[in-house]
């Protein structure tokens, strides 16, 4: 390991954090907009028509020694020409806006970029002087503009040591901190007293993945203490210089919290970290509707002028960047706290955010991910949620009612835009005829048409949005031109591992671009790190979840034992009731009479799981007509945050009654909550949890029984036992807690759903309603 430290920083991110000025505009500004879903096409269709004397994606490096620290550039330029003794940088751009626009004063940050190139070339290279070429290509008209400058390489070198030189109270503000950091890390120890059964066994191999450069799957039941066993050793890994940023991934705002307390005890102990937790855009924002406008919002306007002076601000008094404290420098500074949060990430040593920051191509951090990546390692908590969202997130979709209701508004004045609106809604109208009685319609390929037709709409409608920014409909036509982008950037992802289908919808019709299996993708993602954990108490089984998560043959996988005696814990299997969709309405008064059964047996509170919310609604009615006395409440669709925590609070000790609550498995209270000891003694789980029978459930089905014979159980029987598993895990949360889970479906005692109990669940007790209340008895006095 070199002696010195080493801080790295791109040319681009170098570029744009010094020179930036001016407002946020997130409305449509041109070229900015298409350069994400523009830029890989359009360099590698130019850099081959370079010729041979064109080297294309030269990657270039360059260091400055300082006294104590090493700051080391690293860029690609797009191309190197080398033409008799001539050598030229050259830089790709494409643009929306007309060529002839676009003079050599167009963009200086396009020039900065890559006069930054020139000058580590011909340093490196020992020229004297150097060309410097932009290339902007535009995207409608395929027109292609090239701007040569010539520079000599003392232009170049006052040009580069000007940028350095006022990046350096940066730089020697992140070294100063790297060394507090680092010093604080190596005299951590880990931050509780002793270390729970499976704790050490989790955390060594959480260090060993990092070391190796490989990807964990860990199944870590609920008491290990999963957060602090995986980072607090990456902690230690960055101290050995092993990485330099971490990212805590979740799908839910609760396991943020709580990987931001894991960080806080560690800072309790001694350690100096910098965490930032991202927030939601249209939760930060201080305006009523996150739009952006400069015109609209003084947060907006001038952002950039003022955001560098808040970033400095806060880093210098603060570690902990929650939502509270980035709002209060953010007011102070009169900044955007969104775009300010990003900012910050760059200087955090650990980013907590939802997995979309990472995997998702539409919002993913582009500073980190949009080249080759780094020595990053991400922790995936609750990594069995990331299955649908990661199908999300590569899938698309367009409805075409916006698109006719779009063409009819400018059917007069953009007859070129209503022209392209039109071919799409066509396009639709004969995708919705070849909809069977059904109402669906599924093929394996991709029509190149829509890609075509979008890409026209795309391109016409720019024109549109740059001069109707005060229209009436503005917001909803830029709505639809980002998803239009969106379609198409999925369109170019699209290969066997996707399926299309049309919906019939009566009035619309809808178009899906369905990713069947996300594992390569989240693969390819994941190579921009250099290390990855998944870990949940649910990641059973472990080679499905290898498998659809991008695990590789040689990759980890860890299985870790509870650390809750088996004595604390009663499972009781009631497997002569159906709960079947057929049998259901036969079920209800047998399913009142097992609840009531554990009632009689304890007084406290419980929580009972049914697959869906007409089945818990019909049993609740049932149940207090019956049982009046018992005090129950039951989970709604779309609670807020609010009337969730309005929920958990019923959930109280020593209140001196039943308190009943009737959930939704899958839903918010059946995973990431925590109802220790006494708040909850008993789980009643209704139910195998398969999801409804739908369209996309079956297409994944039909997909993997081709693939490997699994359809039925990668599209529904897993994703059911996870989350019986998950509701089932918000009994036992700590070594003292005692109590009851009790299942309800013939089918737990079928060989296949056994497979996926967790070792913990054995031996359970099979019952009946005549003798369920005499095991709870049973149980209760020991």
């Amino acid at each position: 390991m070199e002696l010195k430290q080493r801080i790295k920083v791109s040319v681009r991110n170098l570029v744009e954090f010094i020179l930036r000025t001016g407002d946020i505009d997130s409305g449509f500004v041109g070229s900015s907009n298409n350069r994400a879903l523009e830029g890989t096409r359009i360099h590698k269709k130019v850099q081959s028509a370079s010729g041979e004397d064109y080297d294309s994606e030269v990657i270039l490096k360059y260091d400055i020694e300082y006294e104590e620290y090493i700051l080391s550039l690293e860029g690609r330029a797009d191309g190197i020409i080398k033409e008799n003794d001539t050598v030229t940088i050259d830089e790709i751009k494409s643009t929306a806006a007309p060529i002839e626009k676009i003079d050599e004063d167009y963009n200086p940050l396009h020039w900065a970029q890559a006069k930054c190139y020139a000058f580590i070339y011909a340093e490196q290279n020992q020229l004297s002087n150097i060309n410097v070429q932009l290339t902007y290509y535009q995207i409608d008209t395929d027109e292609i503009k090239r701007i040569v400058k010539e520079f000599s390489f003392e232009e170049l070198k006052e040009f580069f040591f000007d940028l350095i030189q006022k990046y350096f109270i940066w730089t020697e503000m992140q070294h100063r901190w790297n060394i507090k950091r680092d010093a604080s890390i190596k005299e951590l120890s880990f931050p509780h007293e002793k270390y729970r059964k499976g704790q050490r066994e989790l955390a060594v191999a959480a260090y060993k993945t990092i070391v190796n450069g490989k990807k964990l799957y860990a199944q870590a039941p609920t008491g290990i203490g999963k957060t602090i066993s995986t980072a607090f050793p990456t902690i230690k890994a960055m101290g050995e210089g092993h990485t330099s940023k971490i990212f805590y991934l979740t799908a839910k705002t609760i396991t943020r919290t709580v990987a931001g307390e894991a960080f806080s005890l560690m800072r309790e102990n001694g350690l100096n970290v910098k965490t930032i937790v991202l927030t939601a855009k249209d939760k930060i924002c201080f305006k009523e509707k996150a739009t952006c406008n400069p015109e609209a919002c003084e947060y907006a306007k001038g952002h950039y002028d003022r955001v560098n002076d808040a970033i400095m601000d806060i880093l210098k008094n603060e570690d902990e960047l929650n939502r509270e404290t980035i709002e209060k420098y953010a007011l102070k500074h009169c900044v955007c706290p969104f775009e300010f949060s990003l900012d910050l990430t760059l200087w955090a040593d650990a980013v907590i955010c939802d997995y979309n920051y990472v995997f998702d191509p539409s919002v993913s951090l582009k500073r980190f991910f949009a080249e080759k990546g780094g020595d990053y390692v991400f922790l995936i908590d609750e990594a069995h949620n990331l299955v649908d969202r990661a199908r999300e997130m590569y899938s698309a979709e367009l409805f075409k009612k916006p698109f006719l209701d779009f063409k009819r508004e400018v059917k007069t004045t953009y007859p070129k835009l209503s022209k392209a609106l039109n071919k799409i809604n066509q396009y639709m109208l004969e995708l919705k005829k070849k909809c069977d009685s059904n109402g669906y319609y599924i093929k394996e390929e991709l029509d190149g048409d829509i890609y075509y037709y979008l890409k026209k709409f795309i391109a016409e409608c720019e024109e549109y949005l740059l001069k109707q920014k005060k229209a009436e409909m503005y917001e909803e036509h830029l709505s639809l031109y980002f998803e239009a982008l969106a379609f198409t950037r999925i369109c170019e992802l699209y290969d066997d591992k996707y399926i299309t289908y049309v919906e019939n919808l009566n009035r619309d019709v809808k178009l899906k671009l369905y990713c069947l299996d996300p594992s390569h993708l989240l693969k390819e993602t994941l190579k921009k790190g250099k290390a990855a954990i998944f870990f949940s108490a649910t990641l059973i089984p472990m080679d499905y979840h290898k498998n659809i998560l991008g695990g590789e043959e040689d990759d980890y996988t860890i299985y870790l034992n509870s650390p809750f005696s088996v004595e604390n814990r009663r499972i009781l299997v009631a497997d002569r009731i159906s709960t079947k969709y057929r049998d259901r309405e036969k079920s209800y008064i047998d399913i009142v009479e097992y609840i009531n059964s554990v009632l009689n047996a304890k007084e406290g509170n419980y929580l009972i799981f049914f697959p869906s919310y007409q089945y818990m609604n019909k049993v609740h009615e049932l149940f207090i007509e019956k049982y009046p006395e018992y005090e129950t409440y039951i989970q709604s669709p779309n609670m807020t945050e609010e009337e969730r925590e309005d929920f958990l609070e019923l959930f109280e000790l020593d209140k001196g009654k039943n308190i009943l609550g009737f959930c939704v498995l899958g839903g918010i209270f059946s995973e990431g909550i925590d109802l220790k000891h006494d708040r909850l003694i008993g789980v009643i789980v209704v139910g195998v949890g398969l999801p409804q029978i739908c369209l996309e459930r079956n297409i994944v089905k039909d997909y993997f029984n081709k693939v490997n014979n699994l359809g039925y159980e990668y599209s529904y029987m897993y994703p059911g036992m996870t989350k019986v598993l998950q509701a089932s895990g918000r009994l036992i949360r700590t070594e003292e807690d005692r109590g009851v889970i009790l299942l309800l479906d013939e089918r737990f005692v079928y060989t296949n759903y056994q497979r996926l109990f967790p070792r913990e669940w054995f031996p359970y007790i099979r019952v009946t309603n005549d003798n369920v209340e005499k095991q709870l008895d049973e149980f209760w006095k020991w």
